[in-house]
This record gives structure tokens, C-alpha cells and sequence, in this order.
């Protein structure tokens, strides 16, 4: 046999791989480290749309203002705020109206924001039921709306 050969083969017999017990200690590992930064990861998706919601309903409520600043009125119920995107045809007819919005936005759950004239906190509400959208609800599922800060 050749030098060469002979040191191949014990290269070949010093090599070893990874034992079943090392790779269950690895992935073991792995699984913690995951179970404790997911739900992290998770609970700032639902921040993030928390402060978009907000964001929302602060914008829709400045289109209001406005629109009332030209019409010496809020829309009514009935018109509600699809009168910041289409001239209102039902009575009270805007006589100012302009497009105050391109097109009216869902909250970030998917749904319509609900507007309420009058209003339960205030002259006029805006608002999302949250995750769930239900009216009322804690943390994810809890309603957003044009009172709060």
C-alpha cells in the first residue's frame, strides 16, 4: 500500500458524524429559543396594526372636520363616510362638498370603520371593533376609536 492510501484511511475511520443524541440536543435548543421569540415576533404584528387603526381613524376624523368646515355640517348616519369619497344624493345635499379622501380605507383586520353621528363619545365617533370585529373586547380585540389618544 501507498502512503497515500494508508493516510485516507484513517482519515476515513477518525471521521465521525453527528450521534442521535447531539442532533435532539440541537433541535431541542432550537425549539426553545423559537417558543420564546414567536409570540414576541406575533404580539408586534397586532401592535403594529393597533397604531395603523389609530393612524386611520385620526386621518378619517380630519376629513370630517373638514368636510364640516365646508358644509357647516357633519355627514349624517345615513350618508356616513362614504360622503369624503361620492357627493352625498340624499338629504342634507352638501352644498361645498369636495373629494376629501381617494377612497375610503378598511381597517387593518379587513373590516368597514364604523361612524356613528351622533356620536356615543363625542359629536361624532369613528371607529374599529378591533380583531374580532365585535363592539367591545381587551388587548387585540378591543375597539379603537376617535376618543381615545
Amino acid at each position: 500500500m501507498n502512503p497515500t492510501s494508508i493516510s485516507l484511511q484513517r482519515q476515513h475511520r477518525t471521521q465521525h458524524g453527528f450521534t442521535l443524541i447531539e442532533l435532539m440536543v440541537v433541535l431541542l435548543i432550537i425549539g426553545v429559543l423559537a417558543a420564546l421569540i414567536v409570540p414576541n415576533v406575533l404580539d408586534r404584528a397586532d401592535d403594529a396594526r393597533v397604531t395603523a387603526a389609530k393612524t386611520d381613524v385620526h386621518n378619517l376624523m380630519q376629513a370630517l372636520k373638514l368636510y364640516r368646515l365646508d358644509n357647516q355640517r357633519y355627514p349624517t348616519a345615513e350618508q356616513g363616510l362614504k360622503a369624503l369619497v361620492a357627493r352625498p344624493t340624499t338629504a342634507p345635499v352638501p352644498t361645498n362638498w369636495k373629494n376629501y379622501l381617494d377612497q375610503l380605507p378598511k381597517d387593518p383586520w379587513g373590516q368597514p370603520y364604523v361612524y356613528l353621528n351622533p356620536g356615543i363619545n363625542g359629536e361624532i365617533d369613528v371607529m374599529s371593533y378591533g380583531a374580532d370585529g365585535q363592539p367591545g373586547g381587551e388587548g387585540k380585540n378591543a375597539d379603537l376609536g376617535s376618543w381615545q389618544p
